[in-house]
């Protein structure tokens, strides 16, 4: 194996191993707090972050 093909394989094993990591780690997502599609721009005013100083 080149420099290359061990560079590439430590990359991938080292991005699946922090995947598998994220996937056991986080907690659920819970759909049902999520706003629905059907809502993006709706006109409601939006809250929090820089788009609520407006």
């Amino acid at each position: 194996m080149g420099i290359r093909h061990t560079t590439l394989a430590i990359f991938w094993l080292a991005l699946a191993l922090f995947l598998g990591w994220d996937w056991v780690s986080s907690a659920d997502i819970n759909h049902r707090h999520e706003p629905p599609l059907f809502a993006a721009g709706s006109g409601q005013a939006p809250t929090g972050g820089h788009c609520s100083a407006f």
